[in-house]
């Protein structure tokens, strides 16, 4: 067992796991963030994706014993009482269906949108296609997922 300790969604948590748990284990089981969906355990879905410090990160395949001191950010915590623009954007563009990908969807689109802010680049279509590569979506096809996309990163 191993004992963690780290910040997720702004509040301090601490557990003891066994070395071979995984993020997105911790998170459901024993924090029951259940946002977080595992889809495929083996990093190609993208269902699982979250925050951690900063950067995305497909959270079936990361040790929750690797990140003591870490910063996690979970679809959770992208809100304040409010929709986050991201999340707001998925709703009014029909970018979800069944919803399983949204919440990895929804943290992979949140940082595109605002590394290429930060970089001063367009957002394209094409370059948001891109970008989800690592992100499946078995219903919509991705027209709304993209659509959504660019109308939140006019917002946000």
């Amino acid at each position: 067992m191993t004992t963690i300790n780290m910040t997720v969604n702004g509040k301090a948590v601490s557990g003891d796991v066994p070395d071979q748990t995984l993020l997105s284990e911790f998170l459901r089981e024993n924090l029951r963030l259940t946002g977080t969906h595992v889809g495929c355990d083996t990093s190609q879905c993208g269902a699982c994706v979250v925050h951690i410090n900063g950067k995305p990160v497909k959270s079936c395949s990361t040790l929750a014993a690797s990140l003591d001191g870490a910063d996690v950010k979970t679809i959770e915590g992208v809100s304040n009482g409010e929709l986050h623009p991201m999340q707001q954007a998925f709703n009014d563009n029909h970018g979800l269906q069944c919803g399983f990908c949204t919440p990895g969807m929804i943290m992979t689109s949140i940082d595109m949108v605002e590394r290429y802010k930060a970089a001063g680049k367009d957002l394209t279509s094409d370059a948001i296609r891109a970008e989800l590569e690592g992100n499946i979506c078995r219903c919509t096809g991705y027209h709304n997922i993209v659509k959504s996309i660019e109308d939140a990163a006019a917002k946000m």
